[in-house]
């Protein structure tokens, strides 16, 4: 079995679907089948689709002196 991206338990909801899209104000999506429905909405309909991910923002790296590496 191949190993999906981001992970084989992906949590079904609208936010990630092939056939929805997120609205204007950001707090609904538009779906081709249902209409307009919660972010976090599910239907049977669901089909995952990995870019409509968005990643987390990587943290900053610390700032690092040359005493920091003097032995």
């Amino acid at each position: 079995m191949r190993r999906k991206l981001y992970g084989n338990n992906i949590q079904p909801c609208c936010e990630y679907c092939q056939s929805a899209r997120r609205a204007t104000d950001g707090r609904v999506m538009l779906c081709s089948r249902r209409g307009i429905v919660p972010m976090y909405h599910k239907c049977r309909k669901f089909r995952y689709d990995p870019l409509k991910r968005i990643p987390f923002r990587q943290p900053r790296l610390q700032k690092y002196k040359p005493e920091d590496f003097v032995l």
